[in-house]
């Protein structure tokens, strides 16, 4: 379901993948089974930034050595999208990666930032 929010154009319902995302787990799913990540779940963790300030990243990811990494999947970045995840990175120890979708003219994949 798609909601619409005054003046950040629509958004989808919390806790439901958009395209991007389901493909983006399909690829986490293979890695897990190829033993490259021992577990991921989307929208399972709320972080706090600041009072009335959150950050629900798309995917909670954990390696094999207990590594934990917070993968937050775009299309394209908006201004406060990235904000928030580098607020996060700077206040958290954890890895935050921004995974974007490589354009199949650029030979299809993904492109990986870890801030």
């Amino acid at each position: 379901m798609i909601t619409r929010r005054r003046g950040r154009g629509c958004r989808r319902t919390p806790g439901q993948m958009n395209g991007t995302e389901k493909l983006y787990a399909e690829t986490l799913e293979q890695r897990r089974r190829a033993g490259e990540i021992a577990e991921y779940l989307y929208e399972s963790v709320k972080l706090r930034l600041a009072d009335n300030t959150f950050y629900t990243p798309d995917f909670f990811v954990m390696l094999p050595d207990g590594t934990i990494e917070f993968h937050e999947v775009k299309g394209f970045w908006e201004l406060h999208s990235r904000v928030k995840i580098k607020v996060a990175a700077d206040k958290y120890p954890f890895r935050f990666i921004a995974v974007k979708k490589r354009a199949k003219r650029d030979g299809g994949g993904w492109d990986f930032e870890e801030l």
